[in-house]
């Protein structure tokens, strides 16, 4: 369903494209110019991760992993006036259990991840205010600090991710600016659990979360 989601997102921001390059800009002079090789752009945002999880669970049932928001850092460089490399970082907690296995709805407790992403990215041109762009990056999840719940142990296998990306900014001043920006991720782990008496349980679990994050930035 996320995935059809991202399609939606995609052919709006396509549209949000075509119309934000067709708007004469209040700060043309600025937002000719706001992203040229050298600048960097730091940007303190609040990002919301829903995993898309589909699972694959030995005893059976299916995995669920909630949705977080927390705080995000972007920082971005551009090599050019048009590329440009992304970091993010930024850390989520999502409460786990498994719906419908051999041993009924099992709660698995809480875990913390950490995916710090790498993304290049291309800026268009635009002669207006709404500067969109595009991208691909590569990301290496931590799962740590992992509370078992109903479980005598629980471990999740770090893992790397790919992420497609697309987003704008909105330029406000000669220094600042608005964005949206919109991360898929392709990203898996393999989950064993201790179920105590009962055995060891595992799982192939897909989480493919979407990332959506709206902030506010400096540029240097």
């Amino acid at each position: 369903m996320k995935n059809l989601n991202f399609i939606k997102i995609f052919f709006i921001f396509c549209l949000l494209t075509f119309i934000g390059s067709t708007n004469n800009p209040v700060f043309s002079q600025e937002s000719t110019s706001f992203k040229s090789a050298g600048k960097w752009l730091v940007g303190l945002k609040v990002l919301n991760l829903d995993p898309d999880v589909d699972s694959n669970v030995s005893i059976g049932g299916e995995a669920k992993v909630d949705d977080d928001t927390v705080p995000e850092l972007d920082i971005r460089y551009f090599i050019t006036d048009n590329i440009a490399i992304e970091a993010i970082f930024g850390t989520t907690e999502h409460n786990v259990s498994v719906a419908g296995s051999a041993l009924g709805n099992v709660n698995l407790g809480t875990v913390k991840v950490l995916p710090p992403t790498f993304t290049l990215q291309y800026h268009f041109n635009s002669e207006s205010n709404f500067l969109p762009y595009i991208g691909a990056g590569v990301n290496y999840t931590f799962f740590y600090d992992d509370n078992p719940g109903d479980a005598v142990g629980i471990s999740y296998k770090d893992e790397v991710g790919f992420a497609l990306n697309i987003g704008f900014d909105y330029v406000l001043s000669e220094n600042n600016y608005f964005n949206i920006d919109i991360k898929k991720y392709d990203l898996s782990t393999d989950v064993v659990v201790d179920a105590g008496a009962a055995g060891i349980a595992t799982a192939d679990v897909d989480l493919d979360p979407l990332a959506i994050s709206i902030g506010y930035g400096w540029r240097f």
